[in-house]
């Protein structure tokens, strides 16, 4: 009995043995790749349990296939106006395909090594691309710091997975710094671009009131000329009924004062008015008798 207990632990050691250089688990976190004398065979995406030859004959190689943050070094680099920018950038970064990680860079720091190339490739292209004033700038409208890292992300996420196997899922500016003297660049380049919109602001409403100006002397001369040519015709008018009055005093001096009374009455009572005038007040005398008129006898 006893023989055969110490048998079946023997067998159990030799079993756990074999399971233990023949099989192996890939975790949930985890992306395992297999090589047979050093040539990778298989990739393994999922998790579990797995067999494989014992070594020297096959090995197995794990990945973490968690999300990692990686931050480059602070360096200085160029906005397109040529002011020198201090950039710090960082990138969240995984495995996305083991085996071309495992034949290009193999362990994360080689990725990463040739990660920071890249992502200093890209930062000086993408910055590049854009003026000072979209980094630091009063107007937060003008600052355009998601539109810069989407375009660093386009520019680095295929070459980093075609090359390197690697997702890069986000891309971002972690610290923007700028120089003693290029701020003082700045703010002297800012005060002569105030400056500049300040004149041309001026010259604009310079322009505009000598504008406005001119209209109202126009208007002025054209309202003036219409009411010179009213006045002609009111004078015209005037003169005409003059001239019609004269040739009736010539012609009957009686009937011509009676009409020129009858007229002036029609005026003074035209509106509702209370006025004292003695009754024999011309025109109001008109009002108590209407004097005889005669035809007046033609002259020969």
């Amino acid at each position: 009995m006893k023989k055969l207990a110490i048998t079946i632990l023997v067998a159990v050691v030799i079993v756990a043995i074999a399971l233990y250089f023949t099989c192996f688990q890939v975790r949930e976190t985890e992306f395992a790749i297999v090589t047979r004398f050093g040539d990778p065979v298989r990739e393994i995406m999922k998790p579990g349990f797995y067999f494989n030859w014992p070594m020297p004959i096959e090995q197995v190689l794990k990945f973490d296939a968690r999300m990692k943050v990686f931050e480059t070094e602070t360096g200085e680099t160029t906005t397109k106006g040529a002011v020198p920018i201090i950039v710090n950038t960082y990138v969240v970064w995984r495995i996305q395909e083991p085996l071309t990680f495992f034949k290009s860079v193999g362990t994360t720091e080689q990725a990463e090594s040739k990660l920071r190339s890249q992502i200093n490739d890209t930062q000086n292209k993408v910055v590049g691309l854009h003026e000072f004033g979209e980094f630091v700038n009063s107007d937060p409208e003008k600052i355009r710091f998601e539109q810069m890292q989407q375009e660093m992300l386009d520019d680095i996420s295929k070459p980093a997975l075609n090359n390197y196997g690697i997702e890069i899922v986000t891309m971002g500016i972690k610290q923007l710094k700028v120089s003693e003297d290029t701020t003082e660049n700045v703010f002297e380049r800012m005060r002569v671009e105030r400056e500049r919109k300040s004149m041309a602001l001026e010259a604009q409403g310079s322009a505009e009131a000598l504008r406005i100006t001119s209209k109202a002397e126009a208007e002025k001369t054209e309202i003036l000329a219409a009411a010179e040519a009213e006045a002609k015709t009111i004078r015209g008018r005037g003169a005409a009924e003059a001239a019609k009055y004269l040739a009736m005093l010539e012609a009957d001096p009686l009937f011509g004062i009676f009409l020129q009374n009858l007229e002036a009455l029609e005026q003074i009572l035209k509106e509702r008015a209370t006025i004292v005038f003695s009754a024999d007040t011309e025109p109001f005398n008109l009002l108590k008798e209407i004097p005889k008129l005669e035809p007046a006898e033609k002259k020969e």
